[in-house]
């Protein structure tokens, strides 16, 4: 049996079904190794050697992964196909021992069977200056977030928080934020006149100099002396321009475009288009095929497209709408120089798989997502659209006036891209009548505008990545997570679709630029980002480029801990004697608000919680469960953490057992499917939500690997004796064979 190893859990089933017999596919959930947590483990005396161990929540996944590879006869890493991916591979490889030079590593761009059968004869070895990069990235990030974190503690409050991508993307919406406060409006004026025609029609000019040269009006006084020269005046013809006009298609996504145009076009959150985007990427389930991968890989910067999908394009374009919306050679697009050119543009696997074959069995995110991405690659080599354009320039007592517009001759890739888009057709559709160079118009009306500047926008989550992606600042992968922490810092918040910064984010962005202004620069992060693709490319030592960011760091770092400068609010006193040590106790600000705390810390360590009133909450009871834990025998309490409710023993940290609940009101809904015992083990079986998919797995994982992404039923296949899953159609539940050989299909009034 060959092993192959990836990264999720939600692209396993897709894998192996392509894999066939003979393959074992087993997934890490991302990485298993990583810097020690709580300590810095980067010895800056040598050569910033990093420390790595295996994670806490990784090490029954290592064990189980170490006995599969013992009774494999050939291992194989296939983690996503980018520097994160190829440093998890180096890092299994290191765990199981695997020899630096072995040909173990392969990597494919979609999950389709064809690029996973072509990856499989092309093994190569762990590319070492892929993996530099990314350590050196998680070193940089280290160091920065371990030594500034506590500075930002010391000066302003607990609990916070710096990065070296993270804290420059919050001065760039810092610095936004006080361009707006600092803005003062300035009035302008627009000046149109309605003239008709010698044939009759009436239309709209705009005054745009005077003289040939460009005039701006200020204030109503200059256009009433406008208006006072023109008076009586004739407006004559001077100059006719006729053209033909093109619009190019646009590329296809990368990242940052896709992330854009999710939320200008569809209003679907950074969040929400990662997740969308990853399970079309993993698989979707269709009826008779399973798990299907609809698109390629999502975390990309290169609008580069292989020589198939650009002719399997040119094929469907001239089959469905003729040769004439083909241009004469495929289109090409240009990356931007800092690329790192690493997979191609996202785009669908087949363009005949189309968004409306796929619409009944995609949510509602998913299909508008798939919409806008297949819509897009299509018309991103379909020809040109064509206007003919005309613009005719009027003249009335040395003042120039103008008149322009355009009508569509062909709609080229429009003919797609719009109605994927929902975009309203922008163009300019006012028509210029016919009109003769030398002839006089009648001059019918004054039409005057007031006008004010405005200042400039507030970011959105979408302009504020096409920021980070133009100045550098970071790359594909870390975009969403980078945007993310920040509104979990609270070091910004959404006021409607606009980003604002807080006050706290606010503090924390001058903190840091006023004792580290170099890792505050923008320009300075950019360059780093290229230092690290020059790693990537072979031409520089990681330790180099560490050591020369390092060096003088801390220095600043004991100038800002030494100094008296603070934001710290100061300890507010109270009236609450503490009832261990009989010292007033003093309202501090910690990571979830306004507490109480004894000010003889670290001697007496008592502190309480305050309501939204500022009087002392009482300790919130947990509600205690009916389930027995299975390692003390205690009743199991109810919590809510990250993703719901679950079950946790009440004796942590003696006993650190947890038990997920199947929704996150903690109990069952009445539509909720009874999950039996795994059909491969028999222990019983759970519901298990991660960021980018849900699942049912197994509870003795990593012992056993039984997953699926339908819920299981209890009763099995009168055909082949295959477990039957739970399926929703148009017509409700329905059971359904797991066996992707077998047809049964079972409708159920019983299935719950």
């Amino acid at each position: 049996m060959k092993l192959v190893i990836i990264e999720g859990f939600g692209k396993l089933e897709t894998v192996q079904k392509y894999l066939g017999k003979g393959y074992k596919v087993f997934a890490t959930g991302g990485h298993v190794r990583d810097l020690m947590p709580k300590r810095l483990s980067v010895d800056v005396k040598n050569d910033f050697q990093p420390t790595y161990v295996v994670m806490d929540d990784k090490k029954s996944v290592v064990e189980s992964l170490k006995k599969a590879a013992a009774s494999s006869e050939q291992i194989l890493l296939a983690t996503d196909p980018d520097r994160e991916g190829e440093a998890i591979s180096w890092h299994v490889a290191t765990l199981l021992e695997i020899p630096s030079d072995a040909a173990v590593r392969i990597e494919f761009n979609e999950i389709s069977k064809n690029a996973i059968q072509n990856a499989l004869k092309s093994p190569r070895p762990i590319d070492k200056n892929l993996v530099d990069a990314q350590q050196a990235r998680r070193v940089l990030d280290r160091l920065v977030g371990y030594k500034l974190s506590p500075v930002l503690c010391q000066k302003i409050q607990s609990n916070l928080s710096a990065g070296r991508v993270q804290s420059v993307t919050l001065r760039l919406v810092v610095d936004r934020e006080r361009e707006i406060q600092a803005f003062v409006a300035e009035e302008y004026w627009n000046f149109f006149v309605y003239l008709k025609s010698l044939a009759g029609e009436q239309y709209k000019a705009t005054l745009v100099g005077k003289g040939g040269e460009k005039i701006k009006l200020s204030s109503e006084a200059q256009v009433n002396d406008v208006k006072s020269e023109l008076n009586g005046a004739d407006y004559v013809v001077q100059n006719i321009k006729r053209s033909i006009t093109k619009a190019h298609p646009y590329a296809p996504f990368i990242t940052s475009t896709m992330q854009q145009d999710a939320l200008n076009k569809l209003n679907m959150s950074l969040r929400q288009t990662s997740s969308a985007a990853q399970q079309l990427y993993e698989g979707v389930e269709l009826p008779g095929e399973g798990k299907v991968a609809l698109i390629t890989y999502i975390r990309t910067d290169s609008t580069r497209v292989s020589k198939e999908a650009i002719a399997a394009a040119r094929e469907y374009i001239g089959n469905q709408y003729g040769n004439e919306y083909l241009p004469d050679k495929p289109n090409y697009y240009a990356s931007k120089k800092s690329a790192q050119d690493a997979h191609e543009a996202i785009r669908p696997i087949s363009l005949e798989r189309t968004p409306e074959s796929v619409k009944p069995h995609l949510s509602k995110n998913l299909y508008a997502l798939y919409n806008l991405i297949y819509k897009r690659f299509l018309a991103s080599q379909m020809a040109d659209a064509t206007y003919n354009s005309v613009s005719v320039d009027i003249t009335a007592n040395a003042y120039d006036f103008r008149i322009s517009g355009r009508t569509p001759v062909f709609d080229g890739f429009t003919k797609v891209y719009a109605v994927a888009t929902n975009e309203d057709d922008k163009d300019d559709k006012s028509t210029v009548p016919e009109l003769n160079v030398g002839d006089k118009q009648a001059f019918i009306k004054y039409d005057c505008e007031q006008k004010f500047t405005k200042p400039p926008a507030r970011y959105t989550e979408a302009s504020l990545v096409k920021a980070m992606e133009e100045k550098g600042i970071g790359r594909p992968a870390t975009y969403t997570p980078t945007v993310t922490l920040l509104f979990s810092r609270k070091y910004i918040e959404k006021s409607g679709r606009a980003i604002a910064p807080t006050e706290l984010g606010c503090n924390v962005t001058d903190m840091l630029v006023k004792y580290f202004p170099e890792i505050m620069d923008v320009g300075f992060t950019a360059n780093m980002e290229n230092e690290l693709d020059g790693i990537e490319e072979g031409g520089m030592r990681w330790q180099s480029t560490v050591a020369k960011f390092y060096e003088g760091f801390e220095d600043k770092i004991r100038a800002a801990r030494g100094d008296e400068y603070t934001l710290k609010a100061p300890d507010e006193q109270t009236d609450y004697v503490c009832e261990k040590c009989g010292a007033n106790m003093v309202i501090k600000t910690g990571k979830f608000g306004k507490f109480l705390a004894c000010p003889n810390y670290p001697k007496c360590k008592n502190t309480k919680n305050l309501d939204e009133n500022g009087n002392i909450a009482e300790p919130k009871q947990h509600e205690v469960s009916d389930v027995v834990c299975s390692k003390c025998g205690a009743n199991m309490v109810v919590k809510t953490g990250r993703y719901g409710k679950f079950l946790a023993c009440p004796n942590y940290p003696k006993c650190k057992n947890i038990v997920n609940l199947e929704d996150k009101d903690g109990g069952k809904k009445e539509d909720e499917v009874v999950l039996p015992p795994c059909p491969k083990c028999g222990k019983p079986l759970k519901k298990i939500t991660t960021r980018k998919s849900t699942f049912y797995g197994c509870s003795g994982y990593p012992d056993c690997d039984f997953t699926s992404s339908d819920p299981p039923s209890d009763k099995k296949c009168p055909t082949c004796g295959a477990y039957l899953v739970v399926k929703t159609g148009k017509n409700g539940k329905y059971l359904k064979c797991s066996n992707k050989e077998c047809k049964f299909k079972q409708n159920s009034e019983n299935v719950k």
